[in-house]
């Protein structure tokens, strides 16, 4: 029993740690997350966000193993993953300033305006959790080997229930706090609908959500590209050499930013330059 209780005491310090250590790509994890949640009928959004989060749950499954074996057997590999990664949250959040700058004739948004069948909403609707478990599972693999870099030359089992427990924080106190956020105004709602008297604190609560959910996600939406960029631009700055060493005179801050922002847009061109020759050769053959 008194092993049992130090190797606990020993988990429970080491998990303290990753957590601190993990605590800024959590929030970026919050930000991204919740832009991406938000946006659905209001009868869809606790639906989606339990589709969402189990997809979430399954990648932290494919990743943790993974992420064990290679850290064991070839370390190199998780530099790649993570870089590559990298390159997809990059391309992500320089997509979101593109679309901004130049909007689309035909968004979402406005189809949504003009009409749609159920079946397109749906349509839309899984195609937007698809990307959100994609753009999860990319965070994820971040915030696992940060975590795992956390209680390198422990034990393996240490390892291995610290980086679940932060694996399990990631997505119960994540998506919690998101279900929480898209949720304001129903609860503002209900809030004014139980208050009796004009002029109370509770309808004045619940009026507040009400009317700060439209702010608090174009916030998130914001904060969660700058968020990609960040991500991305961390990721290239502390797995290459070559951006780690550039310009030692900025902060660390903003060089991962334009790193991340430059690199996004370059990705950017080669999607689009590869989309175009995708559709000239569909149309010669």
């Amino acid at each position: 029993m008194d092993d049992i209780a130090a190797i606990m005491d020993d988990v429970a310090m080491m998990s303290k740690v990753a957590a601190k250590k993990t605590a800024g790509i959590l929030g970026d994890d919050l930000a991204v997350n919740a832009e991406k949640a938000s946006g659905f009928a209001s009868s869809r959004e606790l639906p989606v966000l339990w589709a969402i989060s189990k997809g979430s749950l399954l990648n932290k499954v494919i990743i943790l193993p993974i992420a064990f074996l290679l850290t064991a057997f070839l370390p190199v590999a998780i530099t790649v993953i993570l870089v590559l990664g990298g390159i997809y949250l990059a391309y992500e959040g320089a997509e979101k300033i593109f679309v901004f700058l130049f909007p689309h004739k035909h968004t979402v948004e406005s189809k949504l305006q003009e009409g749609i069948t159920e079946a397109e909403i749906l349509a839309i609707e899984k195609v937007r959790v698809k990307e959100a478990i994609v753009t999860d599972f990319i965070l994820s693999i971040e915030i696992v080997i940060i975590a795992l870099g956390s209680v390198v030359g422990k034990p393996l089992f240490s390892q291995i229930v610290v980086v679940s427990i932060i694996a399990l924080v990631a997505t119960i106190g994540v998506y919690g706090i998101v279900a929480l956020i898209v949720r304001m105004d129903e609860v503002g709602y209900k809030l004014i609908a139980s208050s009796k008297k004009e002029k109370s604190f509770i309808k004045t609560l619940g009026t507040l959500l009400v009317k700060a959910l439209p702010y608090v996600i174009r916030a998130l939406s914001v904060i969660g590209t700058i968020a990609l960029i960040f991500v991305a631009g961390g990721i290239f700055v502390h797995n290459i050499d070559l951006f780690h060493n550039l310009f030692p005179s900025l902060p660390s801050l903003v060089l991962e930013f334009v790193v991340g922002l430059v690199l996004g847009f370059l990705a950017l061109l080669v999607v689009g330059v590869l989309k175009l020759f995708w559709k000239t050769l569909k149309k010669l053959f």
